[in-house]
């Protein structure tokens, strides 16, 4: 994977507008906003948002305080309309140093992307099925009708990614309810009990690469492939979480056609050909 595929969070694109992102870092995000326009896009608008918010606020930064609200007077005033406008005053001043940033991700931040939102629930679902014991998945992986079932319900045909490279082995799949309709999880586990799952459902939107994302001691990486979305969740390991990921990625994309069954209930590739 070269400098362009390097994976760039959400955080790292925000911390790059407001110049706060580590020099070692800043040269990734730079290669990755040259190979993809639509972040790219993304990172100027913040940047105009936050032009405009410095403009709007900077004259109520270095305003005068008005006589009445000396410290001689207030003293023998009521106090409580001074901590009112003092509030006021340290909020403006915060609106136009360290919170430009932040206001400038405008609706993101209020209203979370759909591959956002695609991503937290599969987190969501990682943290609750890897924690239990007894029943972690509805369906056990050698049984025949696990892949018919889940593709139906998912509108797609799906695969079980072959992870034996890494020790882990499929223990079967479950049905959620997904952002935008049903979604599949499937889930493995290594001999040491450590588990990873594969989340897929229905999500519109322009293609990704793999992105990354980190919740505790959990994270996932995630990508759009068509109409449907990605994510492969597993312990915030990094590097290892990326090198099962791209496994999963590179079976579901290039397993040979050989190996794929002509049935429509039967797995083939995550675009459904």
């Amino acid at each position: 994977m070269n400098d362009h595929d390097i994976p760039v969070t959400e955080d790292e694109l925000h911390a790059f507008v407001d110049g706060q992102l580590p020099h070692d870092r800043r040269v990734a995000v730079e290669n990755w906003l040259a190979a993809h326009a639509e972040d790219a896009a993304r990172v100027r608008a913040w940047r105009e948002q936050a032009d405009a918010l410095r403009a709007r606020y900077a004259d109520v930064v270095t305003e005068v305080a008005p006589r009445r609200l000396a410290l001689d007077r207030l003293a023998v005033g009521a106090w409580h309309r001074f901590a009112a406008t003092a509030a006021a005053a340290a909020i403006a001043a915060f609106l136009v140093g360290g919170l430009s940033g932040w206001w400038a991700r405008g609706a993101t931040a209020a209203m979370p992307s759909p591959e956002a939102r695609l991503t937290t629930e599969a987190l969501d679902a990682h943290r609750l099925y890897v924690a239990e014991v007894r029943h972690p998945i509805e369906v056990r992986g050698g049984e025949q009708h696990l892949l018919p079932w889940l593709s139906r319900r998912v509108g797609t045909a799906l695969r079980t990614p072959e992870l034996g490279a890494f020790d882990l082995k499929l223990l079967g799949g479950r049905l959620l309810p997904g952002p935008s309709g049903a979604a599949a999880l499937l889930m493995y586990e290594s001999p040491k009990g450590e588990r990873f799952t594969v989340y897929c459902s229905r999500l519109r939107g322009p293609q990704t690469a793999l992105r990354y994302a980190v919740a505790g001691d959990v994270a996932a990486f995630h990508w759009i492939d068509g109409e449907f979305g990605y994510v492969v969740s597993g312990p915030a390991e990094r590097e290892r979480l990326r090198r099962v990921t791209q496994a999963v990625y590179d079976d579901l994309e290039n397993r040979a056609p050989a190996q794929r069954r002509s049935d429509a209930d039967q797995p083939a590739s995550p675009r459904g050909s």
